[in-house]
Parts: structure tokens; sequence; C-alpha cells
């Protein structure tokens, strides 16, 4: 920005004006179904049929088409019997339900739950703390009581975190060689994806997912499943119970929910019961040090304002964490996709 161009005629300024209404778009045709109709009829199909079949009205449908078509997740043919609609490749993939790697879920926790956290992003900048109390009327003090709130909110939260390690997950797990560590706890590792990534990289690993007992109790119900012997769950809250020695702790996501001084608060508890010449895997969104971007992270940061009590952070940042509470050879890799690794040893 900043061109003769653009300030002729700002074009970047109103592509962000309207940034929301791009997001609403997919988040629609994914809610209302419209990528998995197009799978499943294996053939394009018109407006009318597509409307009929979703139980919408045409002129919704059609317009709701067409903007998916200019965001290229869907492709128009025109016949002399009218416009024929299909998924584009990336749509295949990513946007319907059926698809290993399907953004689905991620995609219906932003609309149905961050989304309405962000209509009090002003607020949330005025005041410095999350929006849960005028987003859904509920205590904003413990911000995973709000996010487990009700047994449908949870499934939705961790059906989305499973999503993000679907194409997330295995860029992580081997920006380091991993191979030497058998015994593996994962804190806050929710449904399982990360995990279920890990033992199927490290076979010869096994990997405890430690978290909440309502959280655990879904994770073997829902998602891990129970012939997968190399993955074991414990119940606790990390903070106020016991953690058990490993040689290797995963903390994916979980620093940037929690201040510098909860962050410490966890990290000497680690410390103290990881094996020597153990470590702890840090996978976080970094920052970068001059401030500059990436943008996705400053978003995320935004978010962390609105839904938690975190931020996200530098490598340094989060170098000084790990350093603090007493590990060393502390090495970062940047996957350059949506998360990196940083590895502290005891």
């Amino acid at each position: 920005m900043g061109s003769m161009e653009d300030l002729d005629y700002p074009q970047d300024i109103l592509q962000y004006s309207s940034g929301f209404l791009v997001s609403k778009v997919m988040f629609t045709a994914c809610e209302l179904g419209v990528f998995d109709l197009l799978l499943e009829s294996g053939k394009p199909l018109p407006t009318d049929a597509i409307a009929a079949r979703l139980g919408t009205s045409t002129t919704g449908m059609e317009r709701l088409l067409d903007a998916c078509v200019g965001l290229k997740l869907l492709a128009v043919e025109l016949t002399q019997e009218g416009a024929l609609y299909r998924n584009t490749d990336i749509s295949n993939i990513y946007l319907t339900k059926s698809s290993p790697k399907s953004q689905y879920h991620i995609m219906m926790y932003y609309s149905n739950t961050v989304y309405l956290c962000w209509h009090y992003l002003a607020d949330a900048v005025r005041e410095g703390r999350n929006q849960y109390e005028r987003a859904f009327h509920i205590s904003s003090k413990d911000p995973f009581g709000a996010m487990y709130r009700s047994e449908e909110e949870m499934l939705k939260f961790m059906a989305g975190q499973n999503s993000v390690w679907s194409v997330c997950g295995r860029d992580v797990l081997v920006a380091f060689d991993l191979s030497p560590f058998k015994q593996i706890y994962d804190l806050g590792g929710g449904g399982g994806a990360l995990a279920r990534e890990y033992v199927s990289l490290y076979p010869n690993s096994t990997v405890t997912i430690y978290d909440l007992p309502k959280v655990i109790q879904v994770a073997k119900e829902q998602f891990v499943p129970p012939e997968e012997h190399r993955i074991t769950f414990h119940e606790g809250d990390f903070f106020n119970n016991s953690i058990p020695e490993a040689e290797l702790y995963i903390l994916s996501k979980i620093l940037h929910d929690w201040d510098d001084d909860k962050c410490r608060q966890l990290l000497a508890k680690v410390y103290k019961a990881c094996k020597p010449g153990g470590g702890v895997l840090l996978v976080e969104s970094l920052l970068n040090e001059d401030k500059s971007g990436p943008l996705e992270t400053q978003l995320y940061s935004m978010n962390m304002l609105v839904q938690t009590e975190g931020k996200e952070r530098t490598a340094a940042e989060y170098s000084k964490l790990l350093e603090a509470a007493g590990f060393g050879e502390i090495q970062v890799k940047r996957t350059g996709k949506l998360y990196d690794a940083v590895l502290g040893r005891k």
C-alpha cells in the first residue's frame, strides 16, 4: 500500500472492508452443505436442484453459488439448459465433510463462535480482555470454561482443532527429528489428531493425551479409535494437578492461550517433570521479530484477545520463557505454513 495507484483508488482498503463478507460466504456454503452435495452428486448441478435438495430459496442459492464461483470455490458452466455448478479441486479436498483434510469443522467453529466474539473487538481492545460475557452472556474469567460451555460447543472446538492438524500436524512434527523420544505427553492434546500423527510418524513411541476429564471422555468416544494402543489418556488440569514424568512434552497451541506468568508456571512444572535429556516441543504460530507479520499470526493474536488470556509471540519470546523454566539448547524451525516448532532440551 502507498503507491500512487493505491492513493488514487484504494484497492486494498476496499478489499479489507469486505473481508468478512468473503468469510461468511464460504462459511455459509459449508453450513448449508453445498460442497458436500456437489461432491456426492458426481456431476454438475443447476441452481434449482441444489436449492431444492438443500431446502433454500432459489434466488438466495443462486447468489451464493455465484459468489463461490468468484472465490474459485466453485466452477460454473453455461449450457442451453442454464448454469451448472461443480466443486473446484480445492473445495473437494478442504471443504467437504468426508475428506481426510476437511476444514469444515474449524469453519463452523469460526462462523458460529469466533465470529460472534469478534463483533465486540473494539470492546476487547478498550478493556484488554476476552468478550465471552458480551457474546454469550457467560463469565470470561475462565476462558476454557467458556469455550467448553456445553458438550456440543466442546465437540465443535475439538473437531475444529483436529481439522487444523490434518493439514498442519505433519510439518510441525518433522521439523525436528523426534525419533529418540519414546515416551511423550501431549498436554492439552484434545481430540488427539496430533497424537495420531505423531505415532504414525514415530511408530516406536507412545503418546499420552493429558487433558480435562470431559475432554478425555469425548476424545475416547469420538476421535481416537480404541485399537490405537500407542495412545493412552491422562485426566487432569495441568495447572492444578501433577504432570507425570516423560521424555518429551508437546504443547501445541497451549501457551498462546495464557499470559506470561501462567506460561512460566506451566513450563516450570514441565521442566520439573521432564526426564534428564528430554525436552519440550512448542507448536505455535510465530510472529516476526520486527513486528512485520505474518498477517495471519497478527490476526490470531487479535483472536487471542477476544477469546483467551493470551497472545501470539515471537520465537525470542518463547525462547525466553523456556530459558526461564530451565530449558536449554533451544531450536526454532519455521515451517512456512500456519504453525511453527520450538524445541527446548533439559
